[in-house]
């Protein structure tokens, strides 16, 4: 048998084994490499450095190193008027004992106890009403001639600006005797108290529990204001405020709740400002007149922006 014959496929099976035995090889290359400079670094050898290229220096790029990236949700309410902004930041510091803060009108938002810059600069958005502070969101509510279209950039761009300064969004201060402040409790109306009796109990673990959480998520809260011959009072706050259905969600949702778990309630009253009580009498007047216009058989209107019946003519 020639030489040749034998020798070709030698270099071939050398090849093939070569082949199959290089990334092992290679495995434990790596491996004695990494023992060996262990130990020489163990004995306080040093090998030469390996020559390294300097850096080149560039122009940043992207944002600087600890800079935080703002995102902020928005969500819609029952209320067309408010809208809810979930800027991913605590709100409502924890310093505050109340889980809310209201601010009705722009002297508010810097007068004791807990003035609020950014709510001074929201309210000074034409069109906003009022501002609310929840656990985790802001509420803010608008006239209802105004256009979301042309505040709701602005707010945003408030918001934004005032959570990457790192500036707390409301400052805690001690209130003065008579000065107006924001439409917020001492304490938050719902926690324990040891004095409730046990129907009140009762009534604010309901409402802790089943009923805030999701009025919180329309962009408002509610207040326990008393529990008598029956009936408990509560009070809407933030978008359920000034909500048209605020009524039917006090009525068909809280009401047949609490009479349902608790055999005492008889049912329940909305508290409302004197401000809110007079818009109720200004629109059953102006829901009266449309109704003397179109005839004594027409339907009574259901309260709410672009609702009402339009007039002929």
């Amino acid at each position: 048998m020639s030489s040749s014959r034998l020798l070709r496929p030698a270099a071939a099976l050398l090849s093939a084994t070569t082949r199959r035995v290089q990334p092992n090889a290679c495995g434990r290359l790596y491996e004695a490499v990494r023992q060996a400079h262990t130990s020489s670094q163990a004995l306080g050898v040093s090998a030469r450095p390996r020559p390294a290229l300097r850096p080149i220096s560039r122009l940043p790029t992207g944002a600087p190193r600890g800079a935080r990236s703002i995102f902020i949700q928005t969500e819609t309410t029952p209320n067309p008027d408010a809208l809810k902004f979930l800027p991913n930041h605590k709100v409502v510091p924890p310093e505050v004992p109340t889980p809310f803060i209201e601010y009705l009108n722009p002297r508010s938002t810097i007068a004791p106890p807990y003035p609020s810059p950014l709510a001074a600069q929201l309210m000074s958005i034409d069109g906003v009403t009022s501002v609310f502070y929840g656990p985790d969101f802001i509420t803010v509510t608008k006239s209802p001639d105004a256009n979301w279209v042309h505040i709701r950039p602005e707010i945003f761009s408030l918001i934004t600006e005032a959570i990457t300064s790192g500036q707390p969004l409301v400052t805690v201060t001690q209130r003065v005797d008579g000065e107006e402040g924001q439409e917020s409790a001492e304490e938050d109306s719902l926690s324990y108290n040891e004095n409730d009796s046990e129907v009140v109990g009762m009534i604010k673990e309901l409402l802790e529990t089943r009923i805030r959480p999701a009025i919180q998520e329309d962009g408002g809260d509610i207040e326990f204001r008393g529990f008598e011959d029956g009936y408990v009072s509560l009070k809407l706050r933030g978008a359920c405020r000034t909500c048209d259905s605020s009524t039917v969600t006090l009525k068909n949702g809280i009401e047949g709740m609490l009479m349902h778990y608790i055999e005492e309630v008889k049912g329940v009253h909305q508290v409302m400002d004197q401000e809110e009580e007079i818009a109720i009498k200004e629109f059953a007047k102006f829901e009266e007149k449309l109704r003397a216009q179109k005839g004594p058989d027409a339907a009574p209107t259901t309260p709410g922006k672009d609702s009402l019946d339009s007039v002929p003519g």
